[in-house]
Order: structure tokens, then C-alpha cells, then sequence
């Protein structure tokens, strides 16, 4: 059984680069970032960026175990979403003093 030729498989490693420069981007941001705020997009930004790398990698070497890859990094993506935003704040306990 040949692998057939994807119409868009010469796309595929150029599509690769740009979400690559976008990495790059979001790591600059990263580190210029003044808040924990920017810091977690970015985080996101990595996350998200690296499902569509894997995945276009995944069609263009026909190898599509590197999805199972990708399906891990959206569950990290969203646990680590979920335990940043989901948590709320604890109340200050009486006679400490908060960092506001």
C-alpha cells in the first residue's frame, strides 16, 4: 500500500515555519509580558500552537500516532487553563494580612 500524495503536502512544512515564527512571537511576549495574565496566554498560545504543528506534521509524515501526541497537549492546555482561572480566590484568614 503506496502513500497517496496530499494535494496540499507541499504547504504543509511552510505552514509548519509560520506556526513556528508564531512560537517565537509568543515567546518574545513571554518574556516582555509584565503580568501573570500574559504569561498564561502565552502558555495557551504554546499549547495551541504546538496541537496544529503536531497535527500538520501528522498529515504531512503519515504517521498518525502523532495526533495521540496532540490530543495530550489539548488536555494539558485545559487543565492547566482550568487550574489558573477555575480557582478562586481564598479568603484571608483572620489576622493575616493580604498582598493586595
Amino acid at each position: 500500500m503506496t502513500p497517496v500524495a496530499l494535494p496540499w503536502a507541499s504547504i504543509l512544512p511552510w505552514a509548519i515555519v509560520f506556526l513556528l515564527l508564531n512560537l517565537g512571537a509568543g515567546l518574545w511576549r513571554a518574556w516582555k509580558g509584565p503580568t501573570d495574565g500574559d504569561r498564561l496566554l502565552t502558555t495557551l498560545l504554546f499549547a495551541t500552537t504546538s496541537v496544529a504543528i503536531l497535527l500538520l506534521m501528522s498529515a504531512w509524515l503519515e504517521i498518525p500516532a502523532i495526533r495521540y501526541v496532540a490530543l495530550m497537549l489539548v488536555l494539558l492546555a485545559t487543565i492547566i487553563s482550568l487550574a489558573f482561572f477555575g480557582m478562586p480566590e481564598r479568603p484571608a484568614k483572620t489576622g493575616e494580612k493580604r498582598d493586595d
